[in-house]
């Protein structure tokens, strides 16, 4: 007796299956954003597995979202249905009830929901206008569960027409909300980490000095699109002998460590700065040659600059660069320079080689630039051409009060950037001191 065409079916359901559990493994991996992640998982399960979907999440104080309704016709209107719900109810006998407070996969049928009878259950009401506006046959509700807590549930519902959800497909819907739970617990873990990275790295940018005649600002803002935060600082003091410290710098890295890094890489320079009082160059060899003692397998750019004076009215800035992106030089009348010279290998690299440097004078009412990468740098684009969008919107804001031209500096460049973004802006006396 032949049982291929028995065989056949049972294969391709399974393969079938799995291919669903593959896709939606790969949508979870592709954000660390938990309802971003949520809603492109019900997007891979209608209408391959289910007409329509929801997710509902649970936040730290135990209030429930509702992040997505996902249905197969685009063209049902869903606005209203998510945002935050009612408390879940501890006696509660509604399906979702029972799942946030600890119970399995539940099938859900017509029947449990057909009923319009007015219900002291808030949660169960709106769950119920919702089966029926939607047209439920059959479905699944299943917990997102990880390290022992539901952290919101994961629903998938049928209309009449297609076959119901049955005790069979309890597992593979089980099977989904285990995956997405533990999708949802990392990208939680990520954001805190992050979080915390975040809130250190500010907490360690530095008090800018008040100077005579000197208008000092900076700015940092980490990475809006993937939330990560990395190793930009900027720093500013005055150094024993009077000269003013302008430092930009960028630690390899966008994490909990690379702030770490930047921290202590900033108080190293610091400390060299304040007790040598040698040139750039030499600043940023003591620099390299710390680094590769303490930290041997870390790399940073760095731009370290002196402003000395006014003699004659005049201030003379002194700099040297270790990989870094070029300052930027803005007279009043609007007139850019790179200064790119005084350049030299990124920190961490070769710390037995000498560090050149360079200096200028300065213009009366010029401005001082000094960034990060992140300010500049788009995928796909030429750093020259980056640059020269740079000069342009300087040049455009020169007239503008300094902290107003760092602001629209990041808002005009890097509204959406992809790396985190420091500045430090330096403006002089537009007449001679």
């Amino acid at each position: 007796m032949d049982d291929s065409s028995e065989v056949e079916p049972a294969l391709q359901d399974a393969m079938d299956r799995l291919t669903l559990l593959d896709q939606a493994s790969a949508v979870l991996a592709s954000t660390l954003d938990a309802e971003e992640g949520m809603r492109r998982v019900c997007r891979v399960l209608v209408p391959a597995l289910a007409d329509w979907s929801v997710g509902d999440l649970v936040d730290e104080g135990g209030r429930v979202e509702r992040v997505c309704v996902t249905h197969r016709d685009q063209g049902i209107p869903l606005v209203g249905m998510t945002g935050l719900l009612p408390g879940v109810g501890e006696d509660s006998d509604d399906p979702w009830s029972r799942v946030l407070r600890g119970a399995g996969a539940l099938l859900l049928s017509a029947d449990r929901f057909a009923s319009d009878e007015e219900t002291t259950d808030p949660f169960h009401a709106l769950n119920s206008e919702l089966f029926r506006r939607l047209g439920g046959g059959s479905g699944v509700v299943a917990p997102l569960r990880a390290r022992r807590r539901a952290l919101g549930a994961l629903t998938l519902v049928r209309g009449p027409e297609r076959p119901p959800f049955g005790e069979g497909d309890l597992a593979l819907v089980e099977g989904l909300a285990r995956r997405v739970g533990l999708a949802v617990d990392n990208a939680r873990l990520h954001a805190e980490v992050q979080n915390i990275a975040e809130r250190m790295q500010r907490s360690l940018l530095p008090r800018l000095p008040v100077i005579d005649g000197l208008r000092i600002a900076a700015r940092y803002t980490p990475a809006t699109s993937s939330a990560q935060v990395g190793g930009d600082w900027y720093d500013s003091f005055v150094l024993p002998q009077g000269d003013t410290a302008l430092i930009i710098g960028d630690v390899t890295g966008h994490d909990l460590q690379a702030a770490v890094a930047m921290s202590q890489i900033r108080n190293m320079l610091r400390g060299i700065a304040c007790d040598r009082q040698e040139p750039p160059g030499r600043i940023l060899h003591r620099l390299d040659l710390a680094m590769a003692a303490l930290y041997p397998h870390q790399t940073a750019t760095c731009v370290y600059a002196l402003l000395k004076g006014p003699e004659n009215g005049r201030y003379q800035l002194n700099w040297a660069s270790a990989g870094h992106l070029p300052p930027l030089l803005i007279t009043p009348a609007g007139d850019t320079t790179y200064l790119d010279a005084g350049r030299g290998m990124v920190l961490g690299v070769d710390p037995g080689t000498e560090r050149a440097g360079a200096g200028t004078v300065l213009p009366p009412g010029g401005t001082l630039l000094l960034y990060t990468d992140g300010l500049v740098e788009r995928r796909g684009e030429s750093l020259d051409h980056s640059l020269t969008r740079l000069r342009q919107h300087a040049a455009a804001l020169v007239d503008q009060d300094l902290d107003v031209m760092c602001e629209e500096l990041l808002n005009g460049l890097a509204p959406d950037a992809d790396d985190d973004v420091a500045l430090i802006a330096l403006r002089l006396p537009a007449s001679p001191a």
